[in-house]
């Protein structure tokens, strides 16, 4: 049975968006887009891990301590809103298979929609869009740098067929200073 909500309705669900791409791709410029343009809630690691972990995480090991402790906290809150008909946007990595499951187990667990967005730029694309992001915001100047865009990168495994998400994907590169964009959008 539909749960019903305050008036004996039956309740609409929201959607639960969330990105996947390399470092630099632009999923958190994409994640304000989304949320800005169709007024979901959205939900930065970034920003909750800077409120409760300042100045703790100083490298990728402490980043990937902290991540995990808070996805367990932020979990139940998100589907509370899905379930209250309110879509949120998650500006989470889900670069890996592993990211992935925390995310399907969000909207499957409490029976919401879903889609993913995989950013597959260029690695010269994200370099540069590293670049440009650590002069303008010289705090991230000791995390955005090649040799961590590197690092992470190796970690990066995209999102395959038998994963099953309703999937759009944005590819863009970089070729004689001019950047060409193609979006292609399938249900995996």
């Amino acid at each position: 049975m539909a749960e019903q909500n305050a008036l004996g309705q039956e309740a609409s669900k929201g959607t639960l968006i969330f990105l996947c791409g390399k470092m630099g791709a632009g999923k958190s410029t994409l994640s304000r887009q989304l949320a800005e343009a169709e007024n979901r809630v959205l939900i930065s690691e970034d920003e909750w891990l800077a409120a409760l972990y300042a100045d703790e995480i100083n490298d990728f090991d402490t980043y990937l301590k902290y991540s995990a402790r808070l996805k367990p906290l932020l979990k139940k809150h998100v589907q509370e809103l899905l379930c209250s008909g309110v879509s949120v946007v998650m500006d989470f990595p889900a670069n890996t298979v592993n990211q992935r499951l925390w995310f399907r187990s969000i909207f499957t667990d409490c029976g919401a929609a879903h889609k993913l967005m995989h950013l597959n730029h260029s690695d010269a694309l994200c370099l540069s869009q590293l670049d440009k992001r650590r002069q303008s915001h010289p705090e991230r100047a000791m995390f955005d740098t090649e040799a961590m865009f590197w690092h992470v990168s190796g970690y990066f495994q995209p999102p395959t067929l038998d994963e099953g998400f309703e999937l759009e994907v944005i590819e863009k590169v970089i070729e004689s200073q001019a950047i060409e964009s193609l979006v292609t959008e399938a249900s995996y």
